[in-house]
């Protein structure tokens, strides 16, 4: 008999928003009203069927939801092995994962009657997200983006542009999403009664992880019901890369529960584990605070926050979601690494053997699908959430292939 996963509240944290030892609430005395009357607000928004009835008819019209599973037999043939899964989110409006919980926040943030939504954003996906949900709701939207990424994902920006968006430049210090998420909370503590913060990952002071894992919560929910329509059962194996996580808590969230199915994480492991150089936090970090939440981060021995790396945007941060912390030490999930040549190599290969070019973040994921799918038996399914699609990332793959020395 399948099992239906509820939408939300299956799997709350405790009273004060820990999963296990991880989570919290980690803020400034002028964010302890906000945050608290924003869990209010979240709590009442999930109980009334209205509020849950247009988030499902946007998602399904607007998103362009459900967003199909397609079996990738090219390259399941090339690999040998598993039979592997893409659940196609880089097909959803704006191109990645991101505008179901930018969404279900908009929709949140109008009821609360706030005008003004403020975000951060690494790749650029979250920030387009944002300024697409902002201009469908009539809301203004200012997004923070570190110099280093603005650079890097030059289109995303003026796609934001476009949009309606004012994008804020971050020069302090890496230039990098751990930057843009300080100056969006600076400018949330200053303007807290009109504004309204839309965190684009499972990271920050409770509600966020369990909020935006719930609007992400979607994806898996699909994923579930479409494997059992494709393949008379569950997935072996689903792989998601993760950078704050919320793709990857997304397509786990149906499955937790299913002790069959094996869930893997991919972080991205840059030029190697030596800090600095990456940004894998359970391979190179140690439990820590950071931006309103404990989790992993990568910090020296004084708690210090490390720099990282990664080619792609969307991975490049120091601290990941507090929930997939819990995963890890429970033993639930595992967490690899994939580092920037792998994802470059997997990038051109989806390409080449399906047409299909994915966003570097969901590169580190196929990269780990490629290396595991010949372990596994033929008659297995490894599922991968492909969160986003490439379009976004070509300059920077070509600018890495050059200074390679080609690679075409």
């Amino acid at each position: 008999m399948q099992t239906i996963i509820p939408a939300f509240g299956h799997r709350d944290p405790d009273a004060r928003g820990y999963y296990g030892e991880y989570g919290g609430r980690f803020v400034p005395e002028t964010l302890v009203a906000p945050v608290a009357e924003l869990e209010r607000s979240y709590f009442e928004a999930r109980q009334d069927p209205a509020f849950q009835q247009e988030l499902e008819d946007l998602l399904r019209h607007y998103v362009g939801r459900a967003t199909p599973l397609y079996e990738a037999k090219r390259l399941s043939g090339s690999l040998g092995g598993a039979r592997i899964f893409l659940k196609r989110e880089d097909l959803a409006h704006t191109g990645a994962h991101k505008i179901n919980n930018a969404l279900g926040q908009a929709l949140l943030a109008r009821r609360m009657g706030k005008r003004r939504v403020i975000a951060e954003t690494g790749a650029g996906q979250h920030g387009v997200a944002t300024a697409t949900v902002c201009a469908l709701l009539g809301l203004s939207c200012d997004v923070y983006m570190g110099a280093e990424d603005m650079e890097r994902q030059s289109l995303n920006v003026f796609r934001m542009q476009l949009l309606g968006a004012t994008v804020r430049r971050v020069d302090a210090g890496a230039k990098t999403l751990k930057d843009a998420i300080n100056e969006a909370m600076r400018d949330w503590v200053t303007n807290v009664t009109d504004s309204y913060y839309l965190l684009g990952s499972v990271l920050g002071p409770h509600p966020y992880p369990l909020m935006v894992r719930e609007f992400q919560s979607v994806i898996g929910r699909e994923a579930r019901v479409q494997c059992l329509e494709a393949t008379g059962g569950l997935p072996d194996t689903i792989v998601a890369c993760v950078g704050g996580g919320s793709n990857a808590m997304g397509i786990f969230d149906a499955f937790v529960a299913d002790r069959s199915v094996r869930l893997i994480g991919v972080e991205a492991g840059g030029h190697g584990i030596t800090p600095g150089q990456h940004a894998a936090r359970f391979a190179g970090g140690s439990s820590g605070i950071l931006q309103g939440t404990r989790s992993y981060v990568l910090q020296d021995q004084h708690g210090n926050i490390e720099l990282t790396h990664s080619i792609s945007a969307g991975l490049d941060y120091a601290a990941v979601g507090p929930e997939h912390a819990w995963l890890h030490d429970s033993g639930r999930a595992e967490y690899a690494w994939i580092g920037d040549d792998e994802a470059l190599a997997a990038f051109q290969r989806l390409g080449r053997e399906e047409g299909i070019l994915p966003a570097l973040e969901s590169s580190h994921a196929i990269a780990y699908a490629c290396r595991l799918a010949p372990t596994m038996a033929r008659d297995t399914v490894m599922l991968v959430n492909l969160s986003g699609r490439g379009d976004k990332d070509v300059l920077s793959v070509q600018k890495a292939l050059d200074a390679a020395g080609g690679g075409r």
